[in-house]
């Protein structure tokens, strides 16, 4: 029975160490990365793009020397990237990895930086794609996936969160909701309870604000894409519900346009204006968003007076706003590089969730992974019900079709012309 007892006891104490060993692998696996190469390789890993400085991605570099200290990484910028990455992938000193754009699929200038490509959903790769959004991920039409978003971007409005709880109101979640506290500021002597950048209409107030509202209500009608990329006139139609929403958006007092004229940019300009402290809504896109962090000590009114903020989406709908999702920035693997096996092994380091998030915090960019929770300053996005997330490459609108609202929407926006005429002019504007 003694001898029973110490096998019985042995076997459990070996069944215990082993469950407890194979939980310890499984936390470990999660929490760090294990190289499948040769850890001593020297070799270095060029990586090209049109930032001017990326030092979000040398944070990077660095955790990845933790596990492989004799591979050089570098980062270069290039000059008129768009126009320029063909060319450099075609010559001698060709990168191991570069920045790449969906809006390049079937343009022809644009052919080399598909063609160059690696197909990073091949499953030997060992990339974790399933950590991204879906909706940003994008095949080609031969279900080749030429790249892989690291950071994502949308539009939306900077809240300073210190101003809505002073003055005891919420954050709006619905189009009348916004209304009501554009009303309210402006009783409690607020002269602009919502501001944005009017002055071009790539990145205008109209577009900011509106675009995600004219997304939502054409992403499910497979005629009206068509009809839009096609540039019809009779597509100039699907327009109008936005454009109509814009009027009363303008004609229900929310926005001063000759106060919004006196910001010079989306970009700095609109952050410097925010960070007065007097403006409760401040709409932009996420890009304007990463400047944010570096631009505190730049504005002599923030030092003074300091406040919370968040980047949330502006509803323009009474049922709820839309997260207009889109790829921001996307690496391919050049699959000609001459270190081929290490390149790859950088994108499976890179393509996590724990350094995604951590590479676009350190960038001030959205997240291109399904957990947005992490990072306050956007985690209302991730409170948006999937039936109105819409992104504009997955259900297909062109880059034309875009151009095309945008310009409808700043001249309705503006006043230099109606919704009839904006309606009418689908496909005409330069």
């Amino acid at each position: 029975m003694k001898k029973v007892f110490y096998v019985l006891s042995a076997m459990l104490m070996i069944s215990g160490l082993t469950v407890h060993s194979s939980q310890w692998h499984e936390v470990k696996a999660e929490e760090n990365f294990l190289p499948a190469l040769d850890t001593s390789v020297d070799c270095q890993i060029n990586i090209i793009g049109g930032y001017s400085n990326f030092e979000a991605l040398e944070a990077e570099f660095d955790r990845f020397n933790e596990y492989y200290p004799n591979v050089r990484l570098m980062f270069t910028k290039i000059d008129d990237y768009n126009n320029m990455v063909g060319t450099v992938l075609s010559g001698n000193d060709a990168p191991d990895i570069y920045v790449n754009y969906s809006w390049m699929y079937d343009r022809e200038q644009y052919k080399a930086s598909i063609d160059y490509a690696e197909d990073l959903a091949d499953p030997a790769l060992g990339l974790d794609l399933d950590c991204i959004r879906d909706n940003i991920i994008l095949n080609t039409e031969d279900d080749v996936l030429p790249m892989v978003p690291v950071f994502s971007n949308t539009y939306g409005m900077l809240v300073n969160n210190d101003l809505f709880e002073k003055e005891g109101l919420s954050i709006p979640t619905t189009y009348q909701e916004l209304v009501e506290v554009c009303d309210a500021f402006h009783e409690k002597g607020y002269d602009n309870p919502m501001m944005g950048y009017s002055k071009d209409e790539t990145t205008s107030l109209f577009t900011v604000t509106i675009y995600p509202f004219f997304c939502g209500s054409v992403a499910q009608d497979e005629e009206a894409v068509r009809e839009l990329n096609t540039l019809d006139p009779s597509a100039g139609e699907y327009m109008r519900p936005s454009l109509e929403k814009m009027v009363q958006f303008l004609s229900d007092g929310c926005v001063d346009l000759e106060a919004c004229e006196e910001i010079e940019d989306n970009y700095e300009a609109v952050i410097l204006r925010f960070f007065e402290g007097d403006v409760p809504m401040m709409t932009c896109s996420g890009d304007t968003v990463s400047g944010t962090k570096k631009r505190e000590d730049r504005s002599e009114a923030f030092i003074a007076n300091p406040f919370t903020y968040s980047f949330v989406p502006v509803p323009m709908s009474d049922e709820g706003a839309y997260f207009l999702d889109m790829p921001n920035l996307q690496f391919s693997v050049n699959k000609d590089s001459k270190n081929l096996d290490m390149a790859n092994e950088f994108m499976r380091f890179l393509i996590t969730s724990p350094e995604l998030n951590e590479m676009a915090q350190n960038k001030g960019l959205m997240s291109p992974t399904k957990d947005l929770s992490f990072n306050s300053m956007y985690s209302a996005f991730g409170n948006v019900p999937e039936s109105r997330i819409v992104s504009p490459e997955e259900f297909g609108l062109a880059e034309d079709a875009v151009y095309q609202f945008r310009q409808a929407v700043y001249g309705v926006g503006t006043g230099s012309m109606t919704v009839d005429e904006a309606v009418a002019g689908y496909g005409t504007f330069e």
